[in-house]
């Protein structure tokens, strides 16, 4: 069976990468960019860093920033009005995850209008054109949405999030520069870090991985147990570390899949709002002990790249627990919450259930879940 690998154009990475942009931006021709970045970022100056760099060419551009954590089929809506309205060519995604999910919708109903409901995107969409070219500046160190083919809306009507799969979508051009991270909070370096650790974890065990998928989910779990504490107290090598591992383990889950740690996280960020990472850094430890035993060695070489010593010397039940326990040392270190009791209302386990039972990440998990088997993985973290 041929593996199917779609990765960015082009990309930069290191300090100074967003420099780039204008040229860029000049040798493709373009005229005005729409920049989608959230109020936070704009408030900080972290948009201006990039606006200022327009400016400075006298290159059009404007600004949209009705963002919102959680994407939802409206936001987007009215992010492609703002579009067609500003008549721009090319879009500049700034932020995190939901910044990026948002340029993604919005450029793929631009060229693509017969989706324009948003709800049809779900799932593996059957777009036929590319979306308005994207240039992607990520400002946390996470999602990875610069060089996905995945975005993810909120349903506000129906309380769920779903996943599109669209290899039209992924950016064109990925910035990947440290220093647009720098003014992360530390709760928020926290939890978009373990987001990108549940991608390399989940992608390194999925049903769809393979041996081009795995070198770089397998050098991401390293990258980001290394880098992720120093990320935190905002050290230089930890935001380089981090930003690195994101983007490689980025290449890979896309190109490979996830499993049921995400699947239940999009429920609880459908119907609590939790932040995306968070849910995830709670669930992942319990759902790598609940897949251990359909994943073969796989966590004999999550241990040594989490930084566990005498791996090699330990049994199968030894080394598997070994990782488990790794993962959740770096989430207490870095001051992730170690359960679900503050979130999740009894009442609502069938609905929170279901969703992740029908979640497009679902498919990918190693080991095949019964509603049952969801439920009482949610049950074990209240």
């Amino acid at each position: 069976m041929a593996n199917k690998i779609v990765l960015n154009e082009t990309s930069y990475h290191g300090a100074g990468a967003i420099k780039e942009i204008t040229t860029e931006a000049k040798n493709r021709g373009f005229k005005k960019a729409f920049v989608c970045s959230d109020p936070d970022l704009i408030k900080f100056n972290v948009t201006s860093k990039v606006t200022d760099l327009l400016k400075a060419e006298n290159m059009d551009f404007e600004i949209y920033s009705e963002i919102q954590p959680n994407p939802t089929i409206e936001n987007v809506q009215s992010g492609v009005a703002a579009f067609k309205k500003a008549a721009a060519d090319y879009i500049i995604a700034i932020g995190g995850g939901s910044s990026m999910d948002t340029a993604k919708a919005i450029g793929i109903i631009i060229t693509n209008p017969e989706f324009e409901d948003v709800r049809s995107l779900e799932g593996l969409s059957a777009t036929k054109k590319p979306c308005v070219p994207i240039f992607a500046v990520p400002t946390t160190a996470g999602t990875a949405a610069e060089v996905t083919i995945n975005y993810v809306i909120t349903d506000v009507e129906k309380k769920r999030k779903f996943v599109c799969v669209d290899p039209h979508d992924i950016p064109v051009v990925a910035f990947v520069d440290p220093e647009m991270m720098s003014s992360m909070p530390k709760g928020l370096t926290a939890s978009t870090g373990m987001d990108a650790l549940t991608h390399a974890i989940e992608g390194y065990t999925t049903l769809g991985a393979n041996t081009i998928t795995d070198m770089f989910n397998l050098k991401a779990i390293e990258l980001i147990a290394k880098s992720l504490r120093g990320a935190v107290e905002n050290t230089k090598e930890g935001r380089e570390g981090m930003a690195l591992g994101q983007y490689l383990t980025g290449m890979g889950f896309s190109n490979c899949g996830l499993g049921i740690v995400h699947s239940m996280a999009h429920s609880l960020g459908a119907v609590y709002d939790t932040p995306h990472g968070v849910a995830n850094a709670i669930l992942l430890p319990t759902v790598m002990e609940y897949n251990a035993e359909a994943t073969g060695e796989k966590l004999k070489d999550v241990a040594i790249a989490m930084g566990v010593e005498g791996v090699e010397k330990m049994s199968k039940e030894e080394y598997r627990k070994a990782a488990v326990d790794a993962v959740k040392k770096l989430s207490q270190d870095v001051g992730i919450p170690a359960d679900l009791k503050a979130i999740v209302k009894p009442e609502d386990l069938d609905f929170l259930t279901q969703s992740a039972m029908d979640d497009a990440c679902r498919p990918g998990n190693p080991k095949e879940p019964t509603f049952e088997d969801i439920k009482n993985l949610y049950l074990k973290l209240m």
